[in-house]
């Protein structure tokens, strides 16, 4: 894949812009839109050239994702996530499942549960030894791509070792999983959402993807800068989708008795400037983000906490402004403003959730334990 921008831009976001309003609509799961980038070769984004993969780093990850999102959130959500379980398949799978999450085979995280909420790092669900391999029982709270997913990537306590938790491999075909049947909710509608119980689930002793116990080490090393990046990027695409749609609105439509368009106000132009500034800070914190990332600056995990904090906090002020700048048509589901200004809510909820966020981001700063 030589552009992988440029063939999204040209192949890919034409049948996402399509499905968009149906998925949205019905709830369905974006089955072309997701196709399409996996025939595209986009699953393999991040994942090493020999085994498939592109081989790209986690800044053009950001910008696809990105450009998703301002054409269908549930798409770019998908995809986050299979990119941040990508990030641990890449570290830790088997050189065949590395290989099939780069070409073939949905992936997705499924770390927060009943019990703990949105406390991802602290699942309640258990891991037992046993003659045949390792038993799993838990009940995953939400897990995106949770009916389509081949592979999650789930945690539990540890077997044996100390520690918060363990990291399996787990086949969604497995036995004793139930996905719920589907999500119903404000915003994301497509992205496949549900609840996940375990109930005497078996994997191989070798699907744990770590030393026993070292799983937050692994969730706060390896995963959270992906998903907590990925998530941020998601949410200024989002806010470039709600933004466009507003511009759209206000120089098309008219007061046809006075022969002005809405954007001849000067409030108007006001409104539609202050979304342009509050988008273009966040797309550049995001890319920030990526380039501490990348070149592992001192202030990455800074940069990582504050990303999705505050994209998903500005993505909720874009698109409440978009709304309120055009009035009752934003209401319409033509718009597609209304469905952004839901979809941009799900950041905020999302573990770890902004009020959360902001804990980490001050103790930080003060000098104390995040964790």
């Amino acid at each position: 894949m030589q552009n992988p921008l440029d063939t999204l831009e040209k192949n890919i976001l034409p049948i996402i812009r399509e499905e968009a309003v149906t998925v949205d609509k019905s709830g369905q799961f974006p089955k072309k839109s997701i196709a399409a980038l996996q025939n595209a070769g986009f699953f393999g984004l991040i994942s090493a050239k020999e085994h498939g993969g592109a081989g790209f780093g986690p800044d053009v990850a950001a910008q696809v994702i990105q450009r998703i999102g301002s054409e269908c959130g549930s798409s770019a959500m998908v995809l986050a996530m299979h990119y941040a379980a990508t990030a641990v398949i890449e570290k830790f799978g088997s050189a065949e499942v590395r290989r099939k999450t780069a070409t073939t085979d949905l992936a997705t995280l499924a770390f927060s549960e009943m019990g703990s909420r949105s406390h991802f790092w602290a699942p309640l669900g258990t891991a037992t030894q046993t003659a045949s391999g390792i038993k799993l029982d838990g009940h995953k709270s939400w897990v995106t791509s949770a009916n389509h997913a081949v592979n999650y990537v789930w945690s539990a306590k540890p077997v044996k070792a100390e520690g918060a938790s363990s990291i399996f491999l787990v086949p969604r075909a497995g036995a004793g999983l139930t996905p719920g049947d589907s999500f119903d909710g404000l915003g994301l509608k497509g992205n496949d959402s549900t609840p996940v119980r375990a109930e005497g689930v078996i994997v191989p002793a070798q699907n744990m993807l770590h030393a026993d116990g070292a799983g937050l080490a692994v969730m706060l090393e390896t995963v959270l800068p992906v998903f907590n990046l990925l998530n941020a990027a998601c949410s200024a695409g989002i806010m470039e989708g709600a933004v466009a749609a507003a511009i759209a609105h206000v120089t098309k439509i008219k007061h046809e008795h006075l022969g002005t368009a809405l954007c001849d106000l000067q409030t108007i132009r006001s409104t539609i400037a202050q979304m342009q500034i509050e988008t273009d800070k966040t797309k550049l914190l995001v890319a920030d983000t990526a380039a501490a990332m990348m070149t592992g600056r001192a202030d990455t995990m800074l940069r990582v906490l504050q990303s999705k904090a505050a994209a998903g906090e500005s993505a909720v002020k874009v698109t409440e402004l978009a709304m309120r700048v055009c009035g009752g048509a934003a209401f319409r589901k033509e718009s597609g403003i209304e469905r952004h200004f839901r979809d941009a809510h799900a950041a905020i909820v999302m573990a770890p959730t902004t009020d959360q966020l902001y804990d980490f981001i001050g103790k930080a700063l003060c000098g104390l334990p995040v964790f």
